[in-house]
C-alpha cells in the first residue's frame, strides 16, 4: 500500500495526536493539588528565563523580525513579569468564598487549549500561552506562524521539558512542526479542543472564531497618540519612540500616529527630528508608501519588523545615519493614505489638529481604520482634558504618559501582564481583557438560600387597617347582595 506523504494530511494527524495526548495528560494534571501545579508552572517559568537569550536569537534569525536584544527583554517579560503576576493566583479548587453571602466559587479547568502563535512574537507568546494555561490546570497546543516554526517548537520543547521534570504528564505541551492551514484548522475544530487562544492576523483570528471552538481572539492594533499642549513634549517624544523602535514595532499596541495641536506643533516637530525622527518630504513620500502598502491594499510583509534605514533602503530613498523612526504628514485616514494603517514597523503618521477636540476625532477616525477596541495614548498633564478625551474612545486600553507597546502589555502600568490583548466586541473579540490565567478556567458557584420565597412577594399596603386584600373581598360580598 502506498504511503501517503502529502504534508497536508501528516499535518492534520499530528494535530490529533497531539490533541489526544495533551487530552490525557491535562485529565492527570487536573487531578493535581493547586501548589503542584503552581511548582510546575515555576519550573516553567525558571526554564524559560534561563533561555531567553536562546530563544531569542533563534526567533531573529528565523523571523528576520525585529531586534535580537528587544526580543530577549519579552523573553524574560513573559516568563518573568508574567509569572510574579500569576504565582499566587487561585485557579483550581476553591478560588474564593464570601461566608457573609454565602456563595463558594469554585475553578475548575477548561481542558486543552490550541494556542495559535505569531510570526512578529514568536517565543515570548508561546511562553506566555503555555504560563497562563498550564496556571489554569489545561494541556495546551501550539501551532506556530510557518515563518517562526523552530523557535517556536523550541520554546515549547523547553516549557515541556521542564514541566514534566517538575511533576507534569508526558504531553501536556505540545507544539505541530508541520503548520499548514488544514493543520490548524484541524486542530481549532478538533472536538477535544477546549477553547482556542488565537494572536495573530484578521483572517486567521476570523477562522478561529468560525471554527465551532470557543474563542479568546485579539484583533489588529492601529494605535494613536495624541500629543496634548500641555504635555512634557521631550517624554512624550521619547516614550513614542522607546515604543515604535522596541523590536522595530512588532507589538501590536506599538503607536502608528501621532496626533498633535496646532499651538504646539513646532515644538513637537523639533522634538521628533532632535530624538531621531526623520520627516519624509517630496518624491520620498509616494516612495516608502510604496513598499508599505501592497498594490491591492494590505501591509507589505517586507516591511515588518525591519529598522527605518532598512525600510528608507528598500524605497530607494537616503536618510541620515541618525534615523530611528520615518514620519510623514498625512492630511486623512484609509487606504490611499498608506501612512494611516498599522504598519509594525518603525513608521509613523503626523497629524496636527486645531485643539483636543478635533484630535478625538481623528484617533477616532484611525481607530475605525483597523484598531477598534485595542488602545490609545494620551501625553498630557491636563486631567480634565485626559478623563474627557478617554470617555470617547472606542478602545479598551486608555494608556497616559507610557510608551504604548510596553504600557498596553502590563510592562510600564499596572494592567495584567499579557501578550494576547483583548479587543472586545467592536474588534471582534470575545473579551476586552488582557488575557490571563482567570480567562482559562471555568467557575462554578455554590451557593446557600439566603432568604425563604415569601420574603419574594411584595409587602401588602394598608389603608386605614384594611389591607388591599381585605378591601377587594368586601366589595365584592357587597356587589353580590345588590
Amino acid at each position: 500500500m502506498e504511503q501517503l506523504l502529502d504534508r497536508d494530511l501528516q499535518s492534520i494527524q499530528q494535530a490529533r495526536n497531539l490533541v489526544s495526548a495533551a487530552k490525557k495528560a491535562q485529565k492527570r494534571l487536573a487531578e493535581l493539588e493547586q501548589g503542584d501545579i503552581d511548582r510546575i508552572v515555576k519550573a516553567m517559568a525558571v526554564a524559560a528565563e534561563d533561555a531567553s537569550d536562546k530563544l531569542a536569537k533563534m526567533a531573529a534569525e528565523e523571523t528576520g523580525f525585529g531586534k535580537y536584544e528587544d526580543k530577549i527583554i519579552k523573553n524574560l517579560f513573559a516568563s518573568r513579569a508574567v509569572y510574579e503576576y500569576i504565582r499566587n493566583m487561585k485557579t483550581m479548587g476553591v478560588i474564593r468564598e464570601d461566608r457573609e453571602e454565602k456563595i463558594v466559587e469554585i475553578g475548575s479547568p477548561v481542558g486543552v487549549i490550541a494556542a495559535m502563535i505569531p510570526s512578529t512574537n514568536p517565543t515570548s507568546t508561546t511562553i506566555y500561552k503555555a504560563l497562563i494555561a498550564v496556571k489554569a490546570g489545561n494541556g495546551i497546543i501550539f501551532s506556530p506562524h510557518p515563518a517562526a516554526v523552530k523557535c517556536t517548537l523550541a520554546a515549547a520543547v523547553i516549557l515541556h521539558e521542564a514541566a514534566v521534570k517538575a511533576g507534569a504528564p508526558q504531553g501536556l505541551i505540545g507544539c505541530m512542526d508541520l503548520p499548514t492551514m488544514e493543520g490548524s484548522k484541524e486542530l481549532m475544530a478538533h472536538q477535544d479542543v477546549a477553547l482556542i487562544l488565537a494572536t495573530g492576523g484578521s483572517a486567521l483570528v476570523k477562522a478561529a472564531y468560525s471554527s465551532g471552538t470557543p474563542a479568546l481572539g485579539v484583533g489588529p492594533g492601529n494605535v494613536p497618540a495624541f500629543i496634548e499642549r500641555s504635555a512634557d513634549i521631550p517624554m512624550a517624544v521619547k516614550r513614542v519612540f522607546d515604543s515604535k523602535t522596541f523590536d522595530n514595532g512588532t507589538i501590536c499596541a506599538s503607536e502608528q500616529a501621532i496626533i498633535t495641536e496646532s499651538c504646539v506643533e513646532n515644538q513637537v516637530r523639533e522634538e521628533i527630528i532632535h530624538q531621531g525622527g526623520y520627516f519624509l518630504k517630496g518624491e520620498e513620500i509616494p516612495k516608502v508608501a510604496a513598499v508599505i502598502q501592497k498594490a491591492g491594499g494590505g501591509l507589505n510583509p517586507k516591511i515588518v519588523g525591519q529598522p527605518a534605514k532598512t525600510i528608507a533602503a528598500m524605497a530607494c530613498i537616503t536618510v541620515p545615519e541618525q534615523t530611528r523612526v520615518l514620519i510623514c504628514e498625512q492630511e486623512g485616514v484609509g487606504k490611499a493614505y498608506p501612512f494611516s494603517m498599522e504598519k509594525l514597523s518603525p513608521i509613523l503618521a503626523f497629524y496636527v489638529e486645531a485643539d483636543w477636540h478635533k484630535a478625538c476625532e481623528r484617533c477616532i477616525e484611525l481607530l475605525n481604520y483597523g484598531g477598534l477596541g485595542h488602545s490609545l495614548v494620551i501625553h498630557s498633564n491636563d486631567e480634565a482634558i485626559i478623563r474627557e478625551f478617554a470617555l470617547k474612545k472606542p478602545v479598551y486600553r486608555i494608556l497616559v504618559n507610557t510608551a504604548s507597546s510596553q504600557g498596553a502589555i502590563g510592562a510600564t502600568t499596572s494592567l495584567a501582564p499579557s501578550l494576547t490583548l483583548g479587543c472586545g466586541t467592536i474588534g471582534g473579540s470575545a473579551t476586552s481583557d488582557n488575557v490571563s490565567p482567570m480567562h482559562l478556567i471555568n467557575i462554578k458557584r455554590m451557593v446557600y438560600g439566603i432568604r425563604e420565597v415569601e420574603a419574594l412577594k411584595p409587602e401588602t399596603k394598608k389603608i386605614q387597617g384594611f389591607d388591599l386584600e381585605q378591601i377587594t373581598r368586601l366589595v365584592l360580598e357587597q356587589l353580590q347582595k345588590m
